[in-house]
């Protein structure tokens, strides 16, 4: 038997016909670019690739991506993939949606997806607004937003994403930033190649309805203050001098400056098979701690949802070996009634 021999994709080869319809300056455009990129790495053909959105301006993926790919009703995304990785596990599933479908009306099926661990990969783009519906806030809006549908100040607490996935079993979590395309095409890599679920949020930028809401994330004289690039097996270090650090105190994380007695080995090294410094991790908000940038939390141990229901199905039907389905759907309680 021949092998078959793979074709030699650029990223344009990704790429489709139809005119990219966002925002001039939307953050989306560094998603798709970093996606076509990722796409290219995988070393699989692209009929095998299919990317599924909901409902909001990150629904329009599938029309952008020369690939399979299912525009679906609003909040329902993380169900149709299922079905489709469940369908026909040899694919490589892709859901793309924004903080609005997948937290809002989608909320219960992203976390179904995640505990899970159906072997696809969840890409949430956050812009804490409903931009496709013209600027209401949405779930993961911050207390006071005043928006058309909170005119007098949100006074809903944020979703929190990560935490989120941390308490619904995720197995692979990470996060990044629209503008920085290098890692987030790394980011995308890791995840497609992951064994299960994995799980990474977009600190994504809606240039109409709540511009410069990651302002402080990807600034030059800001970003290194209030980010910290995470790197297994590394001590926590970040800021604008590569001074500052992350110290465990107790059950807390706390800031601490190098000198005067605190060096490096007092920093906190991150380990993204730990759940709980995931945990922790998932709790840090600017100004008073840098955003986790990177992988959060990797369990590549996990059996996959998909792998466990096919196991099941080729032993139900190998220990019912010869039965008929009408043998199969009476079973072995029957009554005769005279």
């Amino acid at each position: 038997m021949s092998e078959v021999t793979l074709p030699e994709y650029k990223a344009k080869d990704f790429a489709t016909d139809q005119d990219v319809r966002w925002c001039p300056g939307c953050g989306d455009y560094a998603v798709l670019t970093a996606t076509k990129k990722m796409c290219v790495g995988l070393g699989i053909n692209k009929k095998d690739i299919v990317f599924v959105s909901g409902i909001g301006c990150a629904a329009r993926f599938p029309y952008y991506m020369d690939t399979y790919g299912a525009h679906t009703v609003h909040g329902r995304a993380p169900a149709f993939a299922s079905g489709i990785k469940l369908a026909n596990p040899d694919l490589t599933v892709f859901l793309v949606s924004g903080d609005g479908d997948l937290l809002s009306i989608g909320g219960n099926h992203t976390i179904h997806a995640l505990r899970r661990n159906i072997d696809m990969n969840i890409v949430l783009l956050n812009n804490k607004i409903y931009g496709l519906t013209k600027g209401q806030y949405s779930p993961t809006s911050e207390v006071g937003k005043v928006t058309k549908s909170t005119p007098y100040g949100s006074i809903d607490a944020p979703l929190n994403p990560i935490a989120l996935a941390v308490a619904s079993g995720c197995t692979f979590i990470a996060r990044s930033i629209d503008v920085d395309v290098k890692n987030m095409t790394a980011l995308l890599d890791r995840g497609a190649k992951h064994k299960g679920t994995s799980f990474i949020e977009v600190y994504q930028d809606c240039n109409v309805f709540n511009h410069q809401t990651w302002f402080y994330a990807t600034q030059k004289d800001t970003k290194l203050d209030t980010t910290i690039a995470l790197e297994h097996g590394k001590p926590m270090l970040f800021g604008n001098e590569g001074d500052k650090g992350l110290r465990r105190v107790d059950d807390k994380v706390e800031v601490v400056t190098l000198g005067d007695g605190v060096t490096e080995e007092d920093l906190l090294v991150h380990d993204e098979t730990n759940l709980e410094q995931a945990f922790l991790l998932s709790q840090m908000f600017a100004p008073e701690f840098p955003e986790a940038m990177g992988v959060i939390y990797h369990n590549p141990s996990k059996p996959t949802y998909n792998e466990m229901m096919h196991s099941q199905i080729e032993d139900v039907i190998a220990k019912n070996e010869g039965k008929t389905l009408q043998s199969l759907v009476t079973g072995n309680n029957t009554w005769t009634v005279e």
